[in-house]
């Protein structure tokens, strides 16, 4: 269905709820009434239900039809769905949202067709171009419903929907077999509707579907946990149709990329010289001021946001207050109290999935940890229309018992924590080094989990937001509570925390239904001296940002705890919301877009730079997940240190008699995944620039890209050698090593560890070898070989010689440097094995890296080799680890010297 758009007004969409033009298609027939049965007969025993489209419910045979009046043809509606009941795993979970599109109903025939138009393409009306649009982009028909009867006098069609509402239409199968790892097909006796209610503006049916099947063959079959009998059950999908509003006074806004919002996007055809193809709107909120005249005014209609009555007590108040974090931004943009909060009565009349009602929900599995805060949207003009937000409740359990949901499962013993990393790739950035370590170690990869057909949420776990580690940051800071500064679980301190965690995480996803992105550069407002200040963090919010993954705030050793999360939106927020929502009062677009440049145009602001998911990779060290400051190289350096006296408290303090001894297991795992954490930072300042988003003349004197300073990038390199390379860190006592036992129940939900011991040695080398592997992928070598042209003539810059040298130095020396009596570690030995096989796959060309680094690296591995025949004097003889361990590495370096010399 091809929407045209007037050239002079490119704001507005036309005809906003219904078509604008009819595609080409063969004349529409008179039915062959013959075939159709009277009115009242078809509808006779159903109950009508009266509303946008009149229902009848059939009871008896369970089939449900419409009534469509000739004029809702050929106009727009909206339909989304939501997943009302899951299974609790594998990502299919009550509540989420699986799809939502634009559609119309379109008579051809003796049939009623259900289209979803394409509104991608546009074009002024009247033009030829109109003509070849509607040639070569299709719409998509996915039903064609039988007419039953036509109403003698109103002349409206009845149509069954049960051929749509109860077939695939979410397109569940595929992500079903796929996420659950056995077939399941439909079973239609166990497939029926559920709630149906019509009201005047929207539709809810709620369909329940039954699935049968899950084996893959009879040796093998499928195993779903949360079932009482893998072999079938039920999932409940809410479709709720509803009309597009209509002259509501909402103007769609022209985003700018240099603010972060959700944005509905389509190709303009109207003029082919324009170098900008594509009309993008912003996604937000229809608010308009009661009082226009006032610089500050209530809104005609507040963003109302009902807490569900499935949320627990303890927390509503967190939820309400999160929520209302943001009419601080709100009021700034001229609105007082846009966004209101009211509680879901125990014996509400309505359904949180009604799309009449923004809700903020509760549900539950046995395997997933995260929240998210999808909105509906007009697919036309970027209006959002409704949001639900879900919390999981395993956020909570975390809070309640402790740091006990970081109990391993499915510990791999040559590297226990990547099941953990790349479950979680959108949260944790730690894609190059995971990318180059698979590369080396020719990981298998996986195939991805189909995509439901209506962009769905669904099996699609880089869309959720919040995940497991942020209940790891919960989890950490709880834990820092008890052992560093000894509160009691029951303590005010501990729930006060509880409650500062829950209104960060309500007013990020909150942040989301009003049309915001993420912005991973706010964390690095504050100075790290500043993060412990309530006088600065009160004022200003420890993040310019709700909309960043922020870290639990620890103090280090010897100062005062300020803040643990922030308790206001920041600067940034407030900066977004004034462009989004900021009334202007321009009779056309060009007028609008000059005021709103006026906001976007202070973007080099410090506290205003913007970042977002694109935007973290392994460039900039200031956009990243969960790091804090604007110095992150002294907030890593107090977090490591802070991780190694929690180390030491966890020794001296667990187990509490009578508890088992996995808790030392947990409480160690978790202190080493938050120093993994940090540690992973460091790399990103090795040939790191800086990247601002600022457009030409909003900053004379600066550009896009400015480098990370040398002093920076060798204070990295020096911190790496001595928390990363360095043995140092990691010298446990025995008797923590000997405390760390495994869980040992063994039942549906708990799996035990396949190894009993604990593979100290395996976690280290982990550790070690994805910050090796970041530091040498191609990516980072090829920035310190183009950094070389990119600084100004006479100014010092990190090569990669400087770098592999300084990781030669510090991983082999003491074998370049030796002294009498050398002996190297089993640590030590390791990650001497992973540099030499890094350094060694360069050389064979069995990984890719530019061909400096590979003249470079052969370049090492002499030096290396020479070094060694002079080190293996300086062994005892008794020693057998250290003599073998250098035979093989001369012998292999040799060896592959020799390679790359024939090959060539």
């Amino acid at each position: 269905m091809l929407v045209m758009l007037p050239a002079s007004i490119p704001w507005i969409v036309p005809s906003m709820g219904q078509s604008s033009a009819k595609p080409a298609q063969k004349p529409t027939a008179e039915p062959d009434r013959s075939q159709l049965r009277p009115f009242d007969d078809v509808i006779k025993e159903t109950k009508t239900i009266k509303g946008l489209f009149t229902l009848y419910r059939n009871e008896k045979n369970g089939k449900l039809f419409a009534e469509i009046l000739p004029d809702q043809l050929e106009r727009n509606y909206l339909a989304t769905m939501t997943l009302e009941s899951g299974i609790g795993q594998s990502g299919i979970y009550s509540g989420l949202p699986i799809g939502d599109f634009l559609f119309t109903f379109r008579r051809v025939n003796n049939n009623i067709q259900f289209v979803v138009p394409n509104i991608y393409f546009r074009a002024e009306r009247g033009l030829p171009i109109e003509r070849s649009i509607q040639r070569s982009f299709s719409d998509s028909v996915l039903q064609s419903l039988s007419i039953r009867s036509i109403h003698a006098e109103r002349k409206s069609f009845l149509v069954e929907l049960n051929p749509l509402l109860l077939s695939d239409l979410p397109g569940l199968l595929p992500v079903l077999s796929a996420t659950l790892g056995g077939s399941y097909s439909p079973e239609a006796s166990a497939s029926y509707f559920e709630t149906v209610k019509a009201f005047p503006q929207n539709v809810e049916v709620e369909s329940v579907f039954g699935f049968t099947g899950g084996d893959k063959g009879v040796d093998a079959p499928t195993y779903i946990n949360t079932l009482p009998d893998s072999r079938a059950f039920s999932l409940r999908v809410r479709y709720s149709l509803s009309q597009l509003p209509e002259n509501n006074g909402y103007r769609p806004r022209l985003a700018d990329d240099r603010i972060g919002y959700f944005i509905t996007a389509y190709k303009d055809f109207t003029n082919d010289n324009s170098r900008r193809p594509f009309v993008r709107y912003i996604n937000r909120w229809n608010l308009q001021k009661q009082d226009p005249a006032a610089p500050v005014s209530k809104p005609k209609q507040p963003i109302v946001f009902w807490i569900e009555n499935s949320v627990p007590l303890e927390y509503r108040d967190a939820v309400r207050d999160g929520a209302l974090f943001w009419n601080q931004a709100f009021e700034k943009a001229g609105f007082k109290d846009a966004i209101e909060v009211k509680q879901m009565p125990d014996q509400a009349d309505w359904d949180p999935a009604d799309v009449r009602y923004n809700t903020i929900r509760w549900f539950n599995s046995n395997d997933a940890i995260f929240a998210m805060g999808p909105s509906r949207v007009n697919p036309l003009t970027g209006e959002i229309l409704d949001a639900d937000i879900m919390v999981s409740a395993d956020f909570t359990r975390v809070m309640k018992e402790d740091y006990r949901t970081l109990v391993e499962q499915n510990q791999m013993r040559t590297a226990p924590f990547v099941s953990q990393l790349v479950g979680n790739a959108n949260l944790c950035n730690y894609g190059m080094a995971a990318r180059s370590l698979a590369q080396t170690a020719k990981a298998q990869e996986k195939k991805p989990i189909p995509r439901l057909r209506f962009g769905s949420h669904l099996g699609n776990y880089q869309d959720l937001c919040f995940g497991v580690d942020t209940a790891k940051q919960f989890a950490v800071g709880n834990m820092f509570l008890g052992i560093m500064q000894n509160e009691l679980p029951s303590s005010p301190e501990r729930k006060a925390f509880a409650q500062e965690f829950m209104r960060e995480l309500i007013a990020h996803e909150v942040g989301h239904t009003l049309g915001l992105r993420h912005n991973f550069h706010a964390s690095a407002m504050l100075k790290p001296e500043e993060l412990n200040n309530p006088a600065i963090t009160q004022q200003r919010g420890l993040t310019a940002s709700v909309m960043d993954y922020a870290p639990v705030n620890l103090a280090p050793l010897g100062t005062k705890q300020g803040d643990y999360f922030t308790h206001r939106v920041g600067a940034y927020d407030e900066w977004a919301i004034e462009y989004g929502y900021t009334p202007i009062d321009a009779k056309v677009p060009q007028a609008e877009k000059r005021e709103l440049d006026k906001i976007a145009q202070r973007a080099p602001t410090p506290e205003l730079a913007y970042a977002t998911d694109e935007d973290v990779t392994t460039l900039d060290p200031k956009v990243n997940v969960f790091d804090l400051s604007g110095d992150l190289l002294t907030y890593a350096q107090w977090q490591l240190t802070n991780a190694r006296e929690m180390w030491n408290r966890v020794n001296q303090r667990f187990p509490v008699e009578g508890d088992s001894f996995n808790e030392v297991r947990v409480a160690f795992n978790a202190v080493l995944d938050y120093y993994f954490q940090y540690s992973l930072f460091l790399p990103e300042y090795i040939g790191g620039q800086y990247f601002n988003r600022f457009k030409a003349g909003d900053a004379k004197g600066r550009l896009p890209f400015e480098p990370v300073s040398v002093e920076q990038q060798r204070q990295a390199l020096a911190l790496i050698n001595q928390y990363v390379f360095s043995e140092e860190p990691f010298r446990f006592s025995p008797d923590l090593l000997n405390k760390l036992a495994p869980s040992r129940w063994a039942h549906w939900g708990s799996e035990p560890t396949s190894n009993l011991d604990y593979p100290i040695h395996d976690n280290i080398l982990f550790l070690q070898s994805i910050v090796l592997y970041d530091l040498l992928n191609y990516d980072r070598l090829a920035r310190l070989r183009d950094s070389e042209l990119r600084v100004q003539a006479g100014q010092p810059t990190l090569t990669i010689p400087d770098l592999f040298d300084s990781l030669q130095s510090s991983i082999w020396g003491e074998v370049t440097n030796p002294k009498d009596n050398l002996k190297l570690s089993g640590l030590r030995r390791a990650l001497q094995r992973q540099y030499m096989n890094a350094m060694i796959s360069m050389i064979l060309r069995e990984v890719e890296v530019p061909e400096d680094a590979r003249t470079v690296a052969r370049y090492e591995l002499r030096k290396l080799q020479k070094s060694i025949d002079r080190a293996m004097r300086k062994v005892n003889d008794r020693d057998i680890y250290t003599k073998a361990h250098l035979e093989e590495a001369q012998d292999r370096i040799g060896k592959a010297l020799e390679a790359q010399l024939r090959s060539q």
